[in-house]
């Protein structure tokens, strides 16, 4: 699948999508045929490397997991985050780092943080054919200034919201993440743009949904409320880890 296909994606099914860190994850993801897309996100900083923020993923880290990732998921649509600093600066460095991650890792699409003010951006990614996963509301990256509330409830803020849905749209995104955003508004921006929608902790009503994967299998400590586990893999490592030195304490007799 391409960007292109995922698009039309929108209105036809629910989009599945889950982050994804590693080659074995993504292979046994495949396998599955359950998921339509892996984000290699840049949440691998709470994740994976037990940070408190995502601003310390750095540039070749992202690249090191992607191509992991597209490796053990070669069939499946996979989106590598762009790291914070990475393509803010200027125009010519965004464009250098989102091409050098396409190219070293081989993934289907980037994604960027950020609504109406990064449009241009988005437009001279896809101009040079570089898929751009577009993502607002409460943006992890902006975390220390915007902070991580529900967005959308003041109509200042709804507003900016749907404009930026638009634009980024308009600007030649194939999707769009709405993170934390309130379900009505989330619904109106689904409606209002043709290019599908990715919710997270933004109700029932956009194209498809997206989960961290270790929430979704129940690996982290304290999920958001919205992220349901589906299997909680801690207690079962617990269990295997008693079950294992169990064995081994009667082994040794």
């Amino acid at each position: 699948m391409n960007a292109v296909q995922f698009k039309k994606l929108k209105g036809t099914k629910k989009i599945m999508m889950l982050t994804c860190y590693d080659y074995s994850f993504a292979n046994a993801l495949e396998e599955t045929g359950m998921i339509d897309a892996l984000l290699v996100g840049d949440s691998l900083g709470n994740v994976v490397q037990g940070r408190d923020t995502t601003l310390p993923v750095t540039l070749d880290q992202m690249i090191y997991h992607a191509e992991m990732v597209k490796r053990g998921a070669p069939n499946t649509f996979v989106v590598a985050d762009m790291t914070f600093m990475s393509y803010q600066v200027s125009l010519e460095e965004a464009l250098r780092n989102c091409g050098a991650v396409m190219k070293k890792t081989n993934c289907d699409a980037i994604k960027l943080e950020g609504g109406e003010e990064i449009a241009y951006l988005v437009r001279k990614l896809t101009e040079i054919g570089i898929p751009v996963m577009a993502h607002i509301g409460v943006t992890p990256q902006s975390g220390k200034l915007l902070g991580y509330s529900k967005r959308g409830r003041e109509v200042s803020d709804a507003e900016y919201l749907r404009r930026s849905a638009k634009a980024l749209s308009d600007s030649g995104a194939f999707s769009i993440v709405l993170e934390n955003i309130s379900a009505p508004l989330a619904q109106t921006i689904t409606q209002s743009i043709d290019i599908p929608t990715i919710g997270i902790g933004s109700g029932p009503y956009c194209d498809g949904q997206v989960l961290v994967l270790y929430d979704f299998i129940g690996l982290t400590k304290n999920r958001p409320p919205f992220a349901k586990a589906y299997v909680n893999l801690r207690d079962e490592l617990k269990a295997a880890a008693e079950a294992y030195r169990k064995d081994a304490e009667e082994n040794v007799k």
